[in-house]
């Protein structure tokens, strides 16, 4: 099955290239042309992600992003036609993935679309599982696909890593965190104490054909650290290393950080 697309923006001739484009490139694709329509097709359509322009009637980009990622962790890509820094950063801190500035090449667009759904095709397929799996259980089916194997995870500090279901909790309650907080959240901490430098983040994180820049991932880590902290956990477990990039905190002598790890 085609994976499918939700294009957003209020320039009807520019959701035609677009859609245009994605179908091309073997996608299947939904259109909104507004905020409210845009929230009610995330809903109803469930794609695996939006490209949103910023500048919407009814209710802008940002507000659109807000409350998609209140419900859903949906990869998002936003358009501005805005060159200001301010605009990608506060579009990047409400849980957009990537973002790309007016005017862009089509074929850029699409081959962003097609790096983050490879980055967060773990994420969607566990999650599709796990959705079988429930299903298979109420029906009298046995006990979930898996449920007998362990699953493979971090202990870090109080926090639950889950490998598979690409979640995190702390304390048996879950930390809502994007598709990228989580795999920088999980890069870090498989390797505590070993500072990665930015650009080696944006590689394992984003991928080599990524093409922003290295303060995306300065944004991400705050965003991070501040949903870590709302949940009650230490969010200082990920320190900055002054000019070089950042590292998972190491456990003390004799507590390994990755005890729970199969």
């Amino acid at each position: 099955m085609a994976e499918k697309i939700l294009v957003v923006d209020d320039e009807p001739s520019l959701v035609q290239l677009v859609e245009y484009n994605l179908r091309q490139a073997g996608f299947d694709v939904v259109t909104a042309l507004d905020g409210e329509a845009a929230v009610e097709a995330a809903g109803r359509e469930n794609p695996d992600l939006i490209v949103l322009d910023l500048m919407l009637p009814k209710l802008d980009g940002f507000e659109v992003c807000r409350i998609i990622r209140r419900k859903m962790t949906i990869p998002i890509i936003m358009l501005t036609a805005r060159s200001d820094e301010v605009d990608r950063i506060v579009g990047l801190e409400l849980g957009a993935d990537d973002y790309v500035v007016k005017p862009f090449s089509p074929r850029e667009l699409v081959a962003r679309v097609k790096a983050i759904l490879r980055r967060s095709a773990p994420e969607r397929t566990a999650g599709a599982s796990a959705i079988a799996d429930g299903g298979r259980q109420a029906d009298g089916g046995g006990p979930a696909a898996g449920s007998g194997a362990a699953r493979r995870s971090l202990s870090a500090g109080d926090l639950l890593i889950d490998l598979d279901r690409h979640s995190v909790t702390r304390d048996g309650q879950p930390i809502p965190l994007t598709y990228t907080e989580f795999k920088i959240l999980s890069t870090l901490a498989a390797s505590p104490g070993i500072v990665f430098s930015r650009d080696t983040l944006m590689n394992r994180v984003w991928g080599e054909d990524f093409f922003g820049d290295s303060r995306t991932v300065d944004v991400h880590v705050r965003h991070l650290r501040q949903k870590l902290q709302e949940a009650g956990a230490d969010e200082s477990l990920i320190e900055t290393v002054r000019g070089v990039g950042y590292r998972f905190r190491e456990a003390p002598s004799g507590t390994p950080a990755d005890a729970g790890k199969e």
